[in-house]
């Protein structure tokens, strides 16, 4: 009976939580960043990756766990953004 109650009781906060919604499965990613066999792809505008878009930055992709990523981001000032896709995005600055 107590558990029951319990159970009861915890109903309707169970209602309250939202799984998150799902990341793109593809990002639009153009030629390499710094040359055309860089891992590393310039992304393109869509309804995910418009919320990160600067016109001071290129928005860049880099394969996640990408061997020289500390490179990277030291050689072009690059800031995390978010994962997704299988990909680390950056904001990397142009000025």
């Amino acid at each position: 009976m107590r558990a029951l109650s319990l159970l009861v009781a915890l109903l309707p906060l169970a209602a309250c939580v939202q799984p998150a919604p799902p990341g793109p499965t593809s990002l639009p990613l153009m030629g390499g960043y710094r040359d055309p066999a860089d891992p590393c792809r310039r992304v393109g505008e869509d309804a995910f990756t418009n919320q990160f878009l600067d016109d001071a930055a290129d928005l860049v992709a880099c394969p996640a766990g990408m061997e020289n990523m500390g490179v990277f981001i030291t050689e072009t000032a690059a800031r995390r953004l978010t994962d997704a896709a299988g990909y680390t995005m950056f904001s990397v600055p142009r000025r």
